[in-house]
């Protein structure tokens, strides 16, 4: 092999060796984490209300059971919420979180003030809010006015329930636009709460306990 082609050579493999260091780097640093792994939706889109209800006294419980306020989700529960937020977007409308993931040592305590499965699930079989693939969600203008949907969240009675029908057509108008878009985007909701809704792809998942760190 004379000078100048060895030159070519080695020049030509180091060329491909650092092709292959480029896309061993690249394959790294856009390496997906599960879609099962939980995450904060904060760190994901700031496209949200939050009211979390459950890191203030102002709940079914009169008391404070979160540490902070933030909405903890498995990460394929935070992508379809994103999908679901950017419809109402389009439509001048935007999500407001009330609770997401719930450990299960809270739905304990939830189950020992309102023993009522049509209302809180036993801890003994657990939530799909235990299992980070629930939210409790109501929506807002674009004012920030919350929507009204004919009841409070958390309202432990019928008049809760998608069925029921004795309230303004423009509030039930609202609550069926909430269920259309989430149930378009892989949700399901729950007959006895309008502010409930179950991601389908999620309902197999563990229950979890797992608690968050506070900033």
């Amino acid at each position: 092999m004379n000078h100048t082609l060895r030159i070519l050579v080695f020049f030509l493999l180091g060329i491909s060796s650092l092709q292959a260091q480029n896309e061993a780097y690249v394959s790294s640093s856009e390496a997906k984490i599960s879609d099962t792994t939980f995450v904060n939706l904060r760190d994901y889109s700031n496209d949200f209300v939050y009211d979390m209800k459950y890191a203030t006294e102002d709940n079914f419980l009169k008391t404070k059971v979160y540490d902070c306020a933030e909405c903890m989700l498995r990460l394929k529960t935070v992508k379809a919420l994103i999908a679901a937020n950017n419809d109402f977007l389009k439509k001048g409308y935007r999500i407001k979180l009330f609770d997401c993931y719930r450990p299960l040592d809270i739905q304990k305590k939830m189950w020992e003030i309102v023993s009522n499965p049509t209302y809180v699930a036993d801890p003994k079989k657990g939530s799909i809010h235990n299992r980070g693939g629930a939210v409790d969600i109501s929506l807002v203008d674009i004012t920030g006015k919350e929507v009204d949907m004919g009841t409070s969240f958390d309202f432990f009675g019928i008049m809760a329930s998608h069925n029921f029908k004795q309230l303004s057509e423009e509030i039930l108008s609202k609550r069926a636009y909430l269920k259309n878009t989430m149930i378009k985007n892989g949700f399901n909701s729950f007959d006895s709460e309008w502010w409930h809704y179950n991601l389908k792809a999620g309902l197999k998942d563990k229950v979890s306990n797992q608690k968050w760190k506070c900033d």
